[in-house]
């Protein structure tokens, strides 16, 4: 008798610690896909085509050196559109101790890269730009809130928008 005691108290054990609990769970949202067009909606990433940018490189504005370059590769959309695919690399810093959209709940943070892109080999024609990103920190996501672009807003979310690729075109 005893002995199914303790399997049936084995059982139950074993069923109760497997208990999942989704709601302790944080929502990670962090993936930008960045377009480059200009006015007339030239893909301006794709070195293909005349008077687009040959080449581009990251370097993080809060990183450890002068040059602390951050890795964003370059990737092509089914639909043959380049895009620089940012998930992470850059070094966040802490915009405020309070998030203004829900106050109380959690913090926003913001990463700061400058993105020089090359036309030929002569460097008087590189383009200099400055991204930042600015991130929503609460208990149940982390997700990117905001995008500008040379102080522009490029990009937003809400913040009980799903949890998806964000998008983001930059018209220059």
């Amino acid at each position: 008798m005893m002995k199914y005691f303790w399997s049936i108290f084995v059982a139950v054990f074993a069923l109760v610690s497997c208990k999942s609990d989704d709601d302790s769970l944080q929502r990670v949202d962090q993936v930008l896909n960045i377009y480059m067009k200009n006015n007339a909606g030239q893909d301006l990433l794709n070195n293909k085509l005349t008077g687009s940018y040959t080449g581009f490189s990251v370097n993080d504005v809060f990183g450890t050196k002068d040059i602390a370059p951050v890795s964003i590769p370059l990737k092509q959309s089914p639909e043959s559109l380049y895009y620089m695919e940012y998930i992470a690399g850059a070094k966040r810093r802490r915009l405020d101790s309070i998030s203004p959209d829900q106050p109380g709940t959690g913090t926003s943070l913001y990463s700061r890269m400058l993105i020089t892109f090359t036309k030929s080999t002569n460097a008087n024609d590189n383009v200099t730009g400055l991204l930042e990103v600015q991130y929503r920190n609460t208990p149940t996501a982390f997700q990117v809130s905001k995008v500008l672009y040379d102080g522009n807003e490029v990009f937003s979310k809400n913040a009980n928008a799903p949890t998806s690729t964000n998008t983001v075109t930059i018209t220059k």
